[in-house]
């Protein structure tokens, strides 16, 4: 099968053997999101080596001993536990100490014909979420998973940093969920589809007014980003942190020990609220226009450089 993979040479489009699905799903893949993560991991973030993507949707070839029928649309949590630890058996192998991660750990991932996950995460798709907006499920959890780690009170200022793929989902799910976020960007197309939705938005064009929101969520991709974040929150407010990239950020620590900041780190999602959200919110969450490419598989690099050029937002690879 066809397989974009990261490898000491750099990263191709390589013909690899096919999974055999040794107690697990098989997955055939539908379509397959480029991520911001995926760049990273090119750029030598994690160190991973092998198959990238983690943003899918597909059909059960094999189920592994699940609960589905062959042909059945699925799409798969990323994290791939023990399934026998304590954070396992609570039903949270997100941070299982050996867990795998789809195309970012230990785990060959979905930018390939095929991918292999445990039954368990696996997920079926409602008839009437297409495969364009299933394959969004994955960003749309991690976006959700802001409620979870920082839960909101009515009345709460809140601001999105970052107008990419992350940042507008974050802002959109915000804004269902019933808050009335700002939106900080630089890329007016961006931040106009945002605005189409109601929310409120914000052209970066240098300092911002300091210390007006309760809580910053930071969704840039980088540095930078985290710097606006910081000067946006009041005393005592609280910092939601998105972004994973190669290399290191650096930020002013007193500014967080004299204002008592809270950090709050923010990553993987639960599928089930997002796969509901995507069903019954229909055009209130139109993750159709975040989609700036389709490219078929074997165009694989070209789709992570048109992933990386300025102004594009999600690259879908078909298959």
């Amino acid at each position: 099968m066809l397989a974009l993979r990261v490898g000491e040479g750099g990263v191709a489009v390589d013909e690899v053997p096919a999974p055999l699905p040794a107690g697990e799903a098989l997955i055939r893949v539908s379509l397959s999101g480029v991520c911001n993560t995926d760049l990273e991991l090119v750029r030598g973030y994690a160190g991973f080596r092998g198959t990238l993507g983690h943003e899918f949707v597909g059909v059960v070839e094999d189920d592994g001993g699940g609960p589905f029928a062959r042909g059945e649309r699925v799409v798969g949590e990323i994290n791939a536990g023990c399934g026998t630890c304590a954070r396992c058996a609570a039903g949270d192998p997100r941070h299982c100490p050996t867990r795998t991660v789809l195309g970012i750990v230990g785990r060959d991932g979905a930018h390939a014909e095929l991918v292999r996950l445990p039954a368990r995460n696996l997920f079926r798709v409602p008839a009437a979420v297409s495969d364009r907006r299933a394959v969004f499920v994955e960003p749309l959890a991690a976006a959700c998973g802001v409620l979870e780690r920082c839960p909101l009170e009515r009345g709460m200022r809140v601001a999105v940093v970052g107008d990419g793929k992350l940042g507008l989902l974050c802002a959109l799910v915000l804004q269902h969920a019933g808050f009335a976020p700002v939106l900080f960007g630089r890329h007016a197309a961006k931040l106009g589809i945002a605005g189409g939705c109601g929310v409120a938005t914000r052209v970066v064009r240098g300092p911002e007014a300091p210390r007006a929101f309760d809580v910053a969520v930071e969704c840039s991709g980088a540095p930078g980003g985290l710097e606006l974040a910081l000067s946006l929150l009041v005393p005592q407010g609280r910092l939601v942190l998105k972004s994973t990239f190669h290399g290191l950020a650096s930020f002013d620590t007193a500014r967080v020990v004299v204002d008592e900041l809270q950090l709050i780190g923010s990553r993987c999602g639960r599928f089930p609220p997002a796969l509901a959200l995507l069903e019954q919110a229909g055009d209130a969450l139109p993750v159709e226009q975040l989609v700036s490419a389709v490219l078929p598989l074997a165009q694989g690099v070209q789709a992570l450089e048109r992933a990386a050029a300025p102004g594009v937002l999600k690259v879908l690879l078909s298959r």
